[in-house]
């Protein structure tokens, strides 16, 4: 069986938790607890959330001010490769490593999409509303509540096409298990003299799981995170 399965932010790191590494590292430990034995009877593509980990980047580059703050696009790369080398060390502690890779992965989006126009997509932690509305104001944020706090919020355009999705499908048909898409993947979108450029958002993983789940002729995608129970067709 191939199997897709998007391991959600909140499932890196759970509400209300300390955004440090020693979090993240105790929360992938157990995620890959449950990936080891599906890795080991199926083939396997993992993606990931970056809500999270894309707004602490977005936070440390801000305390920054010698230079302007990096876009979105660099720092959804960023957590790609944060995220994914966490779940090949894990996994690679139950499953031989030299199965493993994680990739680099560009997801092509709409510069016309609504989404643009209409920031919905989490990002970074939480925040009361009186410390959101003064970084909202001093940083030209769009905020949102969450639960019962505040955060910042981004566009989340529609993926249209994964860009490595060749190298992706080989991987996957010579037994290696992929770790890619993460965050939804790096959004970029098509340009007529330089092919593909980056953009300021970030996808929603779940839609970019299923997206790559279709195009690969998997048998089953799961969506993982931090829900009371387990979910048939959601």
């Amino acid at each position: 069986m191939r199997a897709v399965v998007a391991l959600g932010g909140n499932a890196l790191l759970r509400r209300g938790e300390e955004l440090t590494s020693e979090n993240q590292r105790a929360n992938v430990r157990i995620a890959c607890d449950a990936l080891a034995p599906v890795a080991l009877a199926h083939e396997l593509v993992v993606s990931h959330g970056n809500g999270p980990q894309v707004g602490l980047l977005a936070l440390q580059g801000a305390a920054y001010t010698e230079v302007p703050t990096y876009p979105l696009d660099i720092l959804d790369a960023e957590s790609e490769g944060m995220v994914g080398y966490m779940l090949e060390q894990e996994l690679g502690r139950r499953i031989p490593p030299s199965r493993l890779a994680t990739l680099l992965t560009q997801v092509v989006v709409d510069r016309d999409d609504p989404a643009f126009e209409d920031p919905t997509k989490f990002v970074g932690p939480v925040y009361s509303w009186d410390d959101a509305d003064r970084l909202a104001k001093a940083r030209g944020w769009t905020i949102s509540k969450d639960g019962r706090g505040w955060r910042r919020v981004v566009p989340s355009p529609e993926p249209q096409h994964i860009v490595e999705l060749r190298a992706i499908r080989l991987l996957v048909d010579h037994g290696v298990i992929v770790v890619c898409a993460g965050g939804g993947g790096v959004p970029v979108a098509a340009h007529p003299r330089m092919g593909t450029i980056g953009v300021e958002a970030v996808i929603d993983k779940d839609l970019s799981a299923s997206l790559l789940a279709r195009l690969l002729g998997a048998d089953a995608l799961l969506l993982l995170t931090d829900v009371e129970a387990v979910y048939d067709r959601w």
